[in-house]
């Protein structure tokens, strides 16, 4: 079989200043150097001098919060709670609103007939398991390979809570598009031929926080020097926002370290607090998010205006819903969460575990991202 590529994308040939684009960018897409970034300008509109405004943790329930984000014995789903021995019956139920990607892959394909497929992926929790030690999220060769298969004939990015150059090292493909710090900072390939050779290298493309750098990095540093005596917690520099893991914290220090970032956090009114899983995370407060994040790739591969795009986003955390909630809106594709347990999501499908996403299962049903590969060869 002759096999064609499928991509159809633009490619940055260089670093051009992002205020002339040259891919036609959308107003709302624009830098943060333009006059007219938004609407209403690029931070949200928030009263810095009135109590509680750091989005989750400062709420009255800010430590249900935690504890909701980050089951251990008990699973939270439709009021209702299930202990961990009786999250297979739960999980089925809730199937019934949010069914398998693979088993509605009928469905999805012929959706997808006569449309170019882009994918967006999460990192943690969807191409490599969750695991204790952040540092050791590692994919496994052969999820390497499913992806660059992948991204051969369907345009490829990768959306991480993670810093670009931490995920980009732990995937190690240059044909992906990157955007770590939950899209804050992304990078595109840049192809460049030679003596009839192809060679794929990077090339920056938006970093729409530029100036919260050295912001960011004092409350890295900070943080790392306040929580050094708490046993298990770790703080991550993921270059445009910091992620502090309490994985691996007793449970009855949980709260000890939420008042430690909300302690240092007030003195930075323009960042703010959000949930992951096990993680509190510091982010600019800018009207940019994973689901802005695929707005602007879809636009820099000049698919955004486009009737025949399916877009498609696989992930796993609370961060990847603003994903979801942007290609639900006005059907423009499909949201799918990574889980093994039961939870409120605007994803369409679902998918149990990081292998049923790219990685093959010998013998078994193929994954979800090998019928991506099918039907992109067939509109080929």
């Amino acid at each position: 079989m002759d096999l064609k590529s499928n991509h159809g994308c633009r490619i940055l040939t260089d670093p051009i200043p992002i205020t002339k684009p040259r891919l036609q960018f959308h107003d709302s897409l624009l830098p943060l150097s333009s006059s007219e970034v938004f609407s209403h300008g690029p931070f949200l509109t928030i009263p810095w001098n009135k109590p509680g405004l750091l989005d989750d943790v400062l709420s009255t329930s800010w430590l249900d919060d935690m504890k909701s984000s980050s089951p251990r014995h008990m699973i939270k789903y439709n009021g209702n709670e299930f202990s961990t021995n009786d999250v297979d019956a739960a999980y089925h139920n809730w199937m019934l609103n949010y069914p398998s990607a693979l088993t509605s892959i009928e469905h999805i394909m012929n959706n997808a007939k006569g449309k170019r497929i882009a994918l967006f992926l999460d990192y943690d929790g969807t191409l490599s398991p969750i695991v204790d030690n952040p540092d050791h999220a590692f994919m496994s060769n052969a999820m390497r390979a499913a992806v660059r298969n992948v991204a051969k004939y369907i345009p490829t990015a990768i959306i991480s809570g993670r810093s670009r150059e931490k995920v980009r090292k732990f995937v190690g493909l240059k044909e992906l598009y990157y955007a770590g710090s939950h899209g804050m900072d992304i990078m595109g390939p840049v192809q460049c031929s030679a003596d009839h050779t192809t060679e794929i290298k990077e090339g920056n493309l938006y970093q729409p926080a530029s100036e919260f750098l050295s912001m960011i990095n004092e409350v890295f540093v900070s943080l790392v020097k306040i929580t050094k005596n708490i046993k298990g917690a770790k703080v991550e520099n993921n270059k445009f926002c910091v992620s502090v893991h309490y994985r691996n914290v007793d449970e009855k220090s949980w709260k000890t370290v939420a008042e430690y970032v909300q302690d240092t956090l007030k003195h930075y009114p323009r960042l703010r607090l959000t949930h992951g899983r096990m993680v509190l995370e510091i982010r600019p407060v800018l009207k940019w998010d994973k689901g802005k994040a695929v707005e602007f790739l879809l636009e820099s591969l000049g698919l955004g205006s486009c009737d025949d795009v399916l877009p498609i986003y696989v992930g796993d955390d609370r961060t990847d819903e603003d994903a979801f909630k942007f290609l639900r809106e006005g059907d423009r594709g499909y949201g799918i969460l990574v889980t093994p347990a039961p939870k409120e999501s605007s994803a369409y499908y679902s998918l149990r575990d990081p292998s049923e996403v790219l990685h093959p299962k010998g013998g078994i049903a193929p994954p979800f991202a090998y019928h991506l590969v099918m039907q992109a060869l067939q509109a080929s």
